[in-house]
């Protein structure tokens, strides 16, 4: 406006035409007039809870409003609409408003769904509208695990009290042995039938339950096109049912996301809570895990004797090379194979699929002799029966020891 002004002043006084002031005056008008001009109202969008979180099929209830600063009192230029995303529906839950919006969120499969808002307002002079559609809250769509537990290998564990039998002796339930008394052994301990008939006082020894720590290793690399693209459904199932399972045996489990943009990492935890922060991480919702640089995983989110159970399709060699590092360092590495078909299967040569077969067999051998066992998940079979032939990484200890 300053600059249309000063050239029809400036074309007034050089060409003397009156014409030209009775053009600027409005401008010159508004110009002046600006100190003392209503602000432009700002429209804010709020969302109560910024971030609900739920399992699959559950309903989620938010609420949706906007609200308006620097406006007028009774202006009603504002409406707000609420659109759902592929994957989500969304359905009004109570009476709303053009200001105010609650709604009730569902959606079929696990992921992370942004509830968006669209603003349409109208200008004060009624000519124009402006929209923007902002995302007002996030929907954090957990997945359902299978009540199966999955097993462990079977490995040196931590002493620590837990629940996992072992051969060593100390506190539990399960029998072991009958050996005599020794000055302090407890005298609960004391086997009064079998002392009675030794005229000498016996103990009875026990199995004790020791806790493990489980890290699981998802890879998040991208795939190419075809089944390998679908396994991802199978990696964070999986992942969550491993950690469901650690989480209710008493163990501590964490979680190690690589690949991608941003590689994260979660410290191994107990408690019901940590099984949420685990799908958190799986997500990249929320601020409780930790964010990392390179394609190894951290040696702070893997405790020293823990476990690594690893899903993915192993495409990608820095994973592969992720898996022996993490052997190379002390741990027992499983990696779960989920492709379960061949990325040629559509190919009309059979040739090709043979020659898959036969590289995925030697993929796994040289694997194996560098320690870390792969076990494939196919499609017609759960995990827990899957994860059921996990080798027995004690007797391999003690064949080598005999070596």
């Amino acid at each position: 406006m300053a600059t249309c002004a000063g050239v029809a002043l400036a074309a007034a006084v050089i060409g003397a035409r009156w014409q030209l002031i009775a053009f600027a005056a409005p401008l010159l008008g508004v110009l002046c007039s600006i100190s003392w001009q209503r602000p432009a109202p700002k429209i804010r969008v709020h969302g109560e809870p910024d971030s609900q979180r739920c399992f699959e099929t559950e309903r989620a209830r938010l609420k949706v409003w906007v609200t308006q600063e620097n406006a007028p009192s009774g202006e009603a230029a504002v409406a707000l609409t609420v659109s759902p995303v592929a994957g989500m529906e969304l359905e009004a839950v109570e009476s709303d408003t053009r200001h105010a919006k609650a709604v009730a969120a569902t959606a079929q499969r696990w992921g992370r769904y942004p509830v968006r808002a669209r603003i349409e307002v109208l200008a004060r002079g009624g000519l124009l509208t402006g929209t923007a559609t902002v995302d007002a809250a996030d929907i954090l769509v957990f997945p359902l695990t299978p009540p199966q537990s999955t097993p462990i290998p079977q490995t040196e564990l931590l002493d620590r009290l837990g629940a996992h039998l072992t051969r060593h002796i100390g506190p539990g339930v399960e029998y072991a042995d009958i050996r005599p008394y020794v000055p302090g052994d407890q005298l609960r301990a004391v086997n009064w039938p079998v002392s009675a008939r030794r005229r000498q006082l016996h103990v009875t020894q026990r199995l004790t339950d020791r806790a493990a720590d489980v890290v699981v290793l998802i890879d998040t690399y991208r795939q190419p096109a075809g089944p390998a693209t679908e396994a991802t459904e199978r990696v964070v199932r999986g992942a969550a049912q491993v950690v469901q399972t650690a989480l209710r045996h008493g163990d501590r489990a964490g979680i190690v996301a690589l690949g991608g943009n941003r590689p994260r990492w979660l410290g191994a935890d107990i408690g019901q809570r940590q099984f949420y922060r685990v799908l958190d991480t799986v997500l990249a919702a929320g601020d409780q895990f930790e964010n990392t640089t390179g394609t190894l995983a951290p040696r702070a989110a893997v405790p020293v004797g823990a476990i690594v159970i690893a899903f993915s399709t192993l495409l990608d060699t820095e994973f592969a090379l992720a898996l022996i590092d993490l052997r190379k360092r002390g741990h027992v590495v499983i990696a779960v194979d989920i492709l379960d078909s061949s990325p040629f299967e559509a190919q009309q040569d059979p040739l090709i699929d043979r020659m898959w077969a036969l590289q995925r067999s030697a993929m796994y051998r040289d694997m194996a002799t560098v320690g870390v066992d792969i076990v494939g998940w196919r499609g017609d079979s759960t995990l827990d029966q899957s994860m059921g032939v996990l080798p027995d990484r004690r007797h391999r200890l003690r064949g080598r020891l005999r070596g």
